[in-house]
């Protein structure tokens, strides 16, 4: 690849990065082409060398920020060798993920958006969803009820941060953080022990 398709593959990256970040942050309908190549380094005039319309960056940008969860739920779970759902459980509901959106989870930033998208958005936002339940389904010990478990605690984390980031009481914003870690650590996601 010659320098200058090395330099143009390097400003699409970084555009995408942070367009990416202003969608989790103010959704698809916030940011716009003009701030976005700015806050790149990058002349308004050079954003159609690298996408077509503001949809198509913004069709890039939420897949992207949709697939940057996946890494950062599989650290999450490692912090926590002994039961690594508890460990996925403890970073995710915290005050800080709840106040940075820009950089949290874009299933929590992104569902409104989704729900309202074309089928594109739609399936983008679907295949997510699935990565995170066979993500979480896979951390627990194998029961029938895996499945369901992991819908229960996806469901939980994403809306008790969605709900928290909603409200304007602080205090109430961290007694429901607290309180949905707590019930959802409670929960049974371990097998039954064997009758005696």
């Amino acid at each position: 690849m010659g320098h200058s398709k090395v330099d143009k593959a390097a400003s699409r990256e970084r555009v995408l990065r942070i367009a990416a970040r202003k969608v989790r942050a103010e959704g698809v309908t916030g940011p716009g082409v003009a701030e976005l190549m700015k806050e790149a380094g990058l002349t308004h005039g050079g954003f159609y060398r690298h996408f077509a319309s503001r949809d198509d960056l913004i069709a890039h940008a939420t897949a992207a920020a949709l697939a940057e969860g996946t890494a950062k739920m599989e650290r999450a779970a490692r912090k926590n060798e002994e039961d690594p759902r508890i460990g996925l459980i403890d970073a995710y509901l915290t005050q800080q993920h709840r106040d940075a959106p820009a950089t949290g989870c874009a299933l929590v930033s992104l569902g409104a958006d989704a729900g309202r998208g074309n089928q594109d958005f739609k399936r983008a936002y679907e295949r997510q969803v699935r990565a995170y339940l066979d993500l979480i389904a896979g951390l627990g010990h194998e029961t029938e009820d895996a499945r369901a478990e992991a819908m229960l605690t996806l469901s939980a984390l994403v809306g008790a941060t969605l709900i928290s980031r909603a409200m304007a009481d602080p205090g109430l914003c961290d007694e429901l953080l607290t309180a949905v870690t707590d019930q959802l650590k409670q929960h049974p996601s371990t097998p039954p022990a064997p009758a005696v």
